[in-house]
């Protein structure tokens, strides 16, 4: 039997063009999409100062 994925939501950020451009690009880079790279980063950063 497989899991099924946890629920998203889906949420509305406004940020600088030129980051949108490079965290587009380093999630095309990586081979995973755009949620999955933000979810990942935004998941470390988390972690990383929640210490």
């Amino acid at each position: 039997m497989t899991s099924s994925p946890a629920p998203k939501a889906q949420f509305n950020v406004y940020l600088p063009p030129e980051l949108v451009r490079a965290v587009k690009h380093r999630s095309i880079d990586e081979g995973v999409s755009l949620s999955a790279f933000v979810q990942r980063v935004l998941e470390r950063y988390l972690e990383e100062t929640s210490r």
